[in-house]
């Protein structure tokens, strides 16, 4: 039943141009392992993003309202596990690089000064634990917030606790839509994708004001 279920919905999916590629390769894999499918594809999409959580989770709720071996709760299980071990992946890398590295490398960026890397720091190291909680929820930022975790050499099991709890209520909520909503789960995408080009826009603008500000300070000097 479950096979013939996911065949169903590749052959839907491939009616949509722009998500067909990821949306078929997400039920085939899903379909050939399952529950780790389901880890292995949402490890991708943190380490990689533009591989949208918002298109690979409602699927997964969809084949667990399917019935077959991928049930409800598997699919939350086995998709936090795979956020955490994204993230953890991004964690070792920033780990590793180090904070002097780092600090190197953001004052090599143009227009950017000392102060504005050290008031970075200081805000991360005070809010460290609501911005990892919490980032885990925002689009974009969900795999970005791990690399300041890392760089700061956040406490690790600390760091494991929020992102585990931050993931699993948005594979929850993603999850939980996919299921109930069913043929229909594409909703989510339409609706969470929109919300995160709303989000690209808004760090694209203020990117853009920081730096019209910053040349104009420059030129003034």
């Amino acid at each position: 039943m479950l096979t013939s279920s996911l065949i169903t919905l590749s052959q839907q999916v491939a009616d949509s141009q722009d998500l067909s590629g990821i949306a078929a390769w997400t039920v085939d894999l899903m379909n050939k392992l399952g529950g780790l499918g389901v880890a292995l594809i949402i490890a991708i999409e943190n380490v990689f993003p533009p591989i949208p959580s918002e298109v690979v989770l409602p699927l997964a709720g969809f084949t667990a309202s399917q019935g077959g071996n991928l049930s409800f709760v598997g699919a939350l299980i086995w998709s936090t596990i795979g956020s955490l071990l994204g993230a953890l992946i991004l964690y070792g890398i920033a780990y590793l690089f180090g904070r002097e590295r780092t600090r190197a490398l953001l004052l090599w960026l143009p227009l950017t000064r000392e102060s504005d890397v050290d008031k970075t720091e200081q805000f991360f190291e005070k809010y460290d634990r609501p911005t990892v909680f919490f980032g885990r929820m925002l689009p974009i930022f969900r795999s970005l917030i791990s690399l300041p975790a890392g760089v700061i050499k956040m406490n690790i099991p600390l760091f494991i606790g929020l992102t585990t709890a931050g993931s699993l209520v948005w594979n929850t909520a993603l999850i939980t839509a996919g299921y109930v909503l069913g043929d229909n789960w594409e909703l989510v995408e339409r609706y969470v994708g929109l919300g995160s080009k709303i989000v690209a826009v808004i760090v694209l603008l203020g990117l853009l004001a920081w730096v019209i500000m910053r040349v104009r300070a420059t030129k003034n000097r």
